[in-house]
């Protein structure tokens, strides 16, 4: 192979378009532009951002509710309340598993946050990814133990 054999593959390399060299070309008169309006003259088009005479969606951004504002990496808990491990018995380990088979909590995928609401009158053994002060309070002042787990 020499270097006046090399030629790029084909399909490769397209020709520029001739606009504005006669209607044969198809690309002649109106040079595919269309036909007069904004667009079709020189330096003509509208500037970025632009949204047909609306207020554009950046100058509303400050007055729209939480578009914008909604932290990324934001963790949502599944919450369960004291009241609902009230029914389980004494003694007994609440982990995940055990909230969902109890139909208390939809799958194992969000995080377990135990809060307060209610009272528990047994000793219960709770494993969660998060738990909040009052609840911790009342589980461990009803003879239970709190774990926290990780996500």
């Amino acid at each position: 192979m020499e270097l006046h054999d090399l030629k790029p593959n084909e399909g490769a390399r397209q020709n520029r378009k001739r606009k504005g060299r006669g209607t044969a070309s198809g690309y002649g008169k109106t040079s595919g532009r269309g036909v007069k309006g904004q667009k079709a003259r020189s330096g003509g088009g509208v500037r970025l951002y632009h949204q047909g005479g609306n207020l554009p969606y950046f100058r509303k951004l400050p007055f729209m509710r939480g578009v914008g504002f909604n932290p990324i990496n934001r963790v949502r808990y599944a919450e369960v309340n004291l009241e609902k491990l009230g029914e389980f018995p004494a003694d007994s380990e609440i982990t995940p598993e055990l909230l969902v088979e109890a139909g208390i909590i939809k799958n194992l995928k969000t995080p377990v946050k135990i809060l307060g609401r209610g009272d528990v009158s047994v000793a219960l053994n709770v494993k969660a990814h998060k738990v909040s002060a009052s609840a911790k309070e009342k589980i461990e002042g009803a003879g239970g133990s709190v774990e926290l787990i990780q996500a």
